[in-house]
């Protein structure tokens, strides 16, 4: 479709939209039971006028996803995965993990300094395996698949901070953090029932055109076969398990949007080593910069000189986002966190998707490819 069919209402920098964005992105936490309204509510803005709005940015692609995050760590085995593949097959095996595993998330080419520590591992992903299937197996039969020479499995241990709210923090200056440490959360796998799960399923699944509007849970669980206090209920117990995330609108903030502008540029992993029995301190303090969308405490062993702490920024500025990481690195020193190693990896291609978490879904994906249940 031409930029010419979308006008300046499907646009980031309209001044409604910037408003209503730098709620709906990551500021709707958990289970809310309305929330077009609940972003209506905190903009101030008429409920009419936010899902004109939404529906416009959401056709026009420049909100290429709305749905309900899980934080799926706690559902099933999780990790960031770094992929050792030769040059020249690399985008290939890109295009695999993107287009044809489905427990494959975010997956990005990443480079760095070529002297630097795991600089040959250009290839990143996020991985989700369901519960009762293997990190690692799932890893070999990837491996198999892309041609890759191997990969380092980086478990997430505890969370600090995640959130993607790129119009929020496109003017946030370096060294701007909360007033309070980062409170970590710990990974802990979660065992749901056959109602939770059935209720966990309509609630994740991405919205369509149609469903911006009100009463969004009353339809998902009439299309279940559940009343709304039911399904409302279930709900809520998925709250208190800690297994629910944000509701978000999610911005294409990689590839150019339908005027041709970009809502990011560069993407920065940052690596941090700490003493052992400090990674805590460290990742309460580096979650606090408001830069940050994601810092966990990751285990990323001896190819990568023990970094433990990781984190990601997004800007549309390189020297910026160098400035930002600088200003972490300062507070650490001043709040007496020793580092012995630290450095950046750069996103280049990048694609993201959900990864799916279902038992059954994997069991599906295993047929699909021509593998044995019974040898997995």
């Amino acid at each position: 479709m031409s930029y010419a069919a979308f006008d300046s209402t499907a646009s980031v920098e309209d001044e409604i939209n910037e408003k209503i964005l730098s709620i709906s992105e990551d500021r709707l936490q958990g289970f809310i039971a309305d929330p077009f309204k609940e972003i209506a509510r905190l903009t101030g803005l008429p409920l009419s006028l936010v899902l004109e709005r939404i529906r416009a940015m959401f056709s026009a692609g420049t909100i290429r996803r709305i749905r309900l995050t899980l934080l799926a760590n706690d559902l099933a085995p999780g990790a960031l995965v770094a992929w050792k593949v030769p040059e020249n097959i690399l985008h290939e095996a890109f295009d695999f993990l993107f287009q044809k595993d489905p427990f494959s998330g975010h997956v990005v080419i990443r480079s760095t300094d070529p002297s630097a520590a795991g600089a040959r591992y250009r290839l990143w992903s996020t991985l989700k395996v369901p519960q009762g299937f293997s990190l690692e197996t799932h890893c070999e039969i990837l491996k198999s698949f892309i041609g890759a020479e191997g990969y380092k499995i980086m478990p997430a241990k505890g969370i600090f901070t995640l959130g993607v709210g790129h119009i929020r923090r496109k003017t946030i200056l370096p060294g701007t953090k909360s007033d309070t440490v980062a409170t970590m959360h710990p990974i802990s796998l979660k065992k749901l029932n056959d109602k939770q799960w059935k209720v966990l399923g309509a609630l994740k699944k991405e919205l369509t055109i149609d469903e911006i509007d009100e009463g969004l849970w009353d339809k998902r669980a009439r299309a279940i076969g559940m009343e709304s206090k039911e399904f409302f209920s279930v709900a809520k117990e998925l709250e208190k398990l800690g297994v629910l995330g944000r509701f978000s609108t999610f911005l294409e903030h990689v590839k150019p949007l339908y005027d041709g502008k970009k809502v990011t540029k560069f993407n920065a992993l940052f690596h941090w080593a700490v003493p052992k029995g400090m990674e805590i301190a460290a990742g309460s303090q580096i979650g606090r910069f408001e830069i940050l969308t994601h810092c966990y405490w990751r285990e990323a062993g001896s190819e990568f000189k023990d970094v433990n702490i990781m984190a990601v920024a997004h800007g549309k500025d390189k020297d910026l986002l160098e400035s930002h990481k600088k200003a972490i690195d300062h507070h650490l020193e001043l709040t007496g966190i020793p580092v012995s190693y630290t450095n950046i990896f750069w996103g280049g291609r990048s694609e993201i998707k959900p990864s799916e978490i279902f038992p059954e879904a994997y069991k599906e994906w295993l047929q699909k490819m021509g593998l044995d249940l019974n040898t997995i």
